[in-house]
C-alpha cells in the first residue's frame, strides 16, 4: 500500500501515536474510534492502518513504550551508596517522570482492561519488574538495618501507590512547588519503612 504524499513515517506515526495517546486520556480507549483518531491527525482513516494494525495494537504500542521508557530512565540513574538515598532518588523519580507525563500514567492504570489477555500479560510483566526494582531495595533496606518493614511486597504496593497518587492532584502553579512535593513524598516514603532521617 503507498503511502499518503506528502506524509512521512517520522512525522505521521508520533502524530497518530500522540493524538490517541491524547484522546484515549480524554474519553477512553472504548470511546475512542480510528476514525476520530484520524480525524484529530487531519489523515484518511486507513492512512492510520499503515502505522498500526487496529486501535488495540495502538493502545498495547502506547503502554509498552511507556513502561520500557520508564525502566530505561530508572537504570540510567546514578547509583546511590545507602538504601535511604536510593529510595529518596527513587520517590523523587518515580514523582517527577510520571508527572511529566500524565495521559499516559492514566492510560497505565486505567486501560489494561481493555488490553487482550497476551497484551496484558506483556504490560503485567513490565509493571513487575519495576515493582521488583523498588522491593530488592526495601529488601536490601531491611537487611541492613536501615529500614523496618514487616513485609518488603506490601511496602512496595503501598509505596507506589502513595508516589502515583500525586498525579490526580498535583498542579503546576499551585501552593507547593514540584520540588517540594518531591521531598515531602521522598521523607514521607522514606518514614513509611522506618528509615532514620
Amino acid at each position: 500500500m503507498a503511502r499518503k504524499i506528502g506524509s512521512s513515517s517520522e512525522i505521521t506515526g508520533p502524530r497518530i501515536r500522540a493524538s490517541a495517546l491524547r484522546l484515549f486520556a480524554r474519553h477512553g480507549f472504548a470511546a475512542v474510534s480510528m476514525r476520530q483518531i484520524a480525524a484529530d491527525v487531519g489523515v484518511q482513516a486507513g492512512t492510520l492502518y499503515l502505522y498500526t494494525a487496529d486501535k488495540q495494537a495502538l493502545l498495547f504500542d502506547l503502554m509498552q513504550d511507556h513502561m520500557t521508557n520508564l525502566l530505561a530512565t530508572l537504570a540510567a540513574l546514578p547509583p546511590q551508596p545507602t538504601a535511604a538515598e536510593r529510595l529518596d532518588q527513587f520517590a523523587r523519580f518515580h514523582i517527577g517522570y510520571h508527572l511529566d507525563r500524565p495521559d499516559a500514567v492514566f492510560i497505565a492504570y486505567m486501560e489494561l482492561r481493555n488490553l487482550t489477555p497476551e497484551n496484558f500479560a506483556t504490560i503485567e510483566s513490565l509493571r513487575r519488574t519495576y515493582e521488583d526494582h523498588l522491593q530488592t531495595l526495601l529488601a536490601q533496606g531491611a537487611a541492613s538495618g536501615e529500614f523496618t518493614l514487616p513485609d518488603a511486597k506490601m511496602a512496595t504496593l503501598a509505596l507506589i501507590a502513595m508516589l502515583t497518587g500525586v498525579t490526580n492532584w498535583y498542579r503546576e502553579g499551585g501552593r507547593l512547588a514540584r520540588a517540594d512535593v518531591q521531598t515531602l513524598y521522598a521523607e514521607m516514603a522514606l518514614r513509611a519503612v522506618g528509615a532514620r532521617l
